[in-house]
């Protein structure tokens, strides 16, 4: 599976108050470069202060009560997990968040839904990178007495949760979603953040919770909802804590794949979780972090790409511009399995299998638009114009520029160039198409 890095294509502005201090807040979205990750920057007492959202910067568990806080540089950031979520359930891994009033502004609905809004109103763009992404390759728990979040190995990224509180109204709820665009804005974000009415009180000693009203938040008052308000789901508490720990996962710093089971938790055993994974990053699936992270290395190509040896014949992805262009490398070494018979005394690349690595840079292009690339392929359905100006020789070369130059729906045309250096070697026209196996 491959995460593709993905950021705002514009700016977008929200004000209000802070759920737990009542204070007026400003909120700014604003798109971030390839390999930033999502980033506050907030006034501090000498300027301008950039607090990178990981987990590194939360406070201790002890400190956490009712939100999640980031701290650094004697600021202060509370309440980020909403915000987070709606990010990271959208799939944007680059944002630059600038904020005023040390808190995201509550959203009037008392739900990430507001949040998925304004990143629909400034819109995403695709950065044409691959993601850096966390795989649960083994079990691992948390445990604290009757709380309990475990990681297991999944195909996709998907969350459980388990919730048993004393107000009726509550109860015992269940609820386990995997984590897409789609779903996540229709059945997550809507789920607003709820409270007993006996908290209610005790928060607002404490000094939180003094932006909440009936308005942004549901209150559960002896089995029954304050104020006549309506439920959006009959689990909505639930989905409430999905949203909750899905924004705490955030601080990771990238996307995972792999079941997160929780029960009974909050944002303190949350972050407490989420250390223990940043803890284990070493267990990524890669051997070695990207030497250039503009590029896609051979890692990122074998995500996206089924071919293995002895017919991958790219290296290296140098350019792409989601929907439009890419640039491939394959290094050519006198160790290819080609070069035993074609021809002995006189090693030259077989001209099909240029046209093979060309038609396979052209499907990277197409499969990083793929959401999920499991059990889809490229097949190459078409040449036209092919022509072959040069031999390649063992210790050339290769780099392929591709252009799309028409797409109707599964189907797709490229104009492709073969260079050795600045010599062209070969071109053609590709036509393929993306077909479930």
């Amino acid at each position: 599976m491959i995460w593709m890095q993905r950021t705002l294509a514009g700016e977008v502005t929200a004000e209000g108050v802070g759920l737990h201090s009542g204070a007026p807040a400003k909120m700014t979205l604003a798109p971030a470069g390839p390999n930033t990750g999502i980033v506050f920057r907030v006034p501090g007492p000498d300027g301008e202060i950039v607090l990178p959202a990981r987990v590194e910067n939360a406070l201790p568990a002890e400190d956490l009560v009712r939100a999640t806080t980031l701290a650094a540089d004697g600021i202060k950031i509370h309440t980020v997990e909403h915000v987070l979520a709606a990010l990271a359930g959208l799939g944007v891994t680059n944002c630059e968040i600038r904020l005023e009033g040390g808190e995201p502004p509550v959203p009037a609905c008392g739900s990430a839904l507001s949040y998925v809004e304004m990143i629909d109103e400034a819109g995403i763009l695709d950065q044409g990178l691959p993601a850096l992404y966390y795989k649960i390759n083994r079990p691992m728990r948390w445990r604290d007495g009757e709380v309990e979040l475990l990681a297991e190995p999944d195909d996709h990224f998907r969350i459980t949760f388990h919730i048993d509180y004393d107000d009726p109204a509550i109860g015992v709820q269940e609820a386990s979603f995997e984590i897409r665009p789609g779903l996540f804005r229709r059945e997550i974000a809507p789920a607003r953040t709820f409270a007993l009415m006996g908290d209610v009180d005790r928060l607002q000693e404490m000094g939180l919770a003094l932006g909440g009203s009936l308005e942004n938040a549901l209150v559960f008052d002896d089995g029954k909802l304050a104020g006549g308000q309506t439920l959006r789901f009959p689990d909505e508490c639930v989905r409430h804590k999905i949203l909750d720990l899905l924004g705490d996962l955030t601080l990771l710093g990238m996307p995972i794949q792999g079941h997160i089971r929780a029960s009974l938790s909050g944002h303190a055993p949350n972050v407490e979780f989420t250390r223990l994974l940043a803890k284990s990053e070493r267990r990524m699936p890669r051997m070695y972090p990207p030497r250039d992270p503009q590029h896609w290395d051979i890692v990122s190509i074998m995500d996206t790409m089924p071919h293995r040896y002895p017919f991958l014949l790219i290296d290296r992805i140098i350019d792409l511009e989601p929907g439009k262009r890419v640039v491939g490398i394959k290094n050519v070494t006198i160790n290819e399995p080609f070069f035993e018979g074609h021809f002995p005394g006189h090693p030259i690349m077989p001209a099909v299998l240029i046209i093979e690595a060309m038609a396979q840079t052209g499907g990277v292009l197409l499969l990083s638009a793929v959401d999920d690339v499991r059990g889809r392929l490229v097949y190459f359905s078409g040449i036209d114009e092919a022509r072959f100006r040069r031999p390649v020789v063992p210790g050339d070369q290769l780099r392929f520029e591709l252009e799309l130059i028409k797409i109707r729906g599964p189907l797709c045309r490229m104009k492709g160039i073969a260079w050795v250096g600045d010599e062209k070697v070969a071109e053609a026209n590709l036509m393929s198409n993306v077909v479930d196996t």
